[in-house]
């Protein structure tokens, strides 16, 4: 999982990052919020609290458990 650049730049994740959810490991525990999984059956989701955009990386893909 790689953290986003800006507030504007997406966080791409592998089929292996999942189950995805907000905030991530990689986010400064000021800016926390309450854990959200995110539904990423669509290739990119939204996190409610703080709008971080969450894509899976080109040829991954998430599969239903």
């Amino acid at each position: 999982m790689s953290a986003p650049k800006s507030p504007l730049a997406p966080v791409e994740l592998a089929a292996s990052d999942l189950p995805a959810h907000c905030p991530n490991d990689a986010m400064p525990f000021w800016s926390s919020h309450p854990r959200v999984f995110l539904d990423m059956s669509h290739g990119e989701a939204k996190c409610p609290y703080c709008g971080t955009v969450y894509r899976m990386k080109a040829g991954e893909t998430a599969h239903a458990h």
